[in-house]
């Protein structure tokens, strides 16, 4: 019994998904006429999906990697330049 109660719920909203969609589908044109005399011609952005969110901090990683590495790099240099460094390695 249970189990029908489960498909008549789904059908249900199934019903309710599908009615919806229809009557923005048919109140559109009434709608767009509206924002037009209002002055809102143009509909609002719409917010950044989840792959852009991702695409932007991949890139926000590989910027701070490359300024970690030249970090590290100069460092490098740095400790390589100075005048202990320069003893030849076969000393030690």
């Amino acid at each position: 019994m249970n189990k029908h109660f489960d498909d008549s719920r789904y059908y249900l909203s199934r019903a309710g998904e599908h009615a919806k969609l229809g009557l923005s589908e048919a109140v559109e044109p009434y709608a767009a006429r509206v924002r037009t005399l209002v002055g809102r011609e143009s509909e609002p952005e719409p917010e950044s999906t989840r792959l852009e969110a991702v695409r932007d901090g991949v890139v926000d990683l590989e910027r701070n990697a490359a300024g970690q590495a030249r970090t590290v790099v100069g460092n490098a240099r740095a400790t390589l330049s100075r005048s202990d460094a320069a003893d030849p390695a076969d000393d030690r």
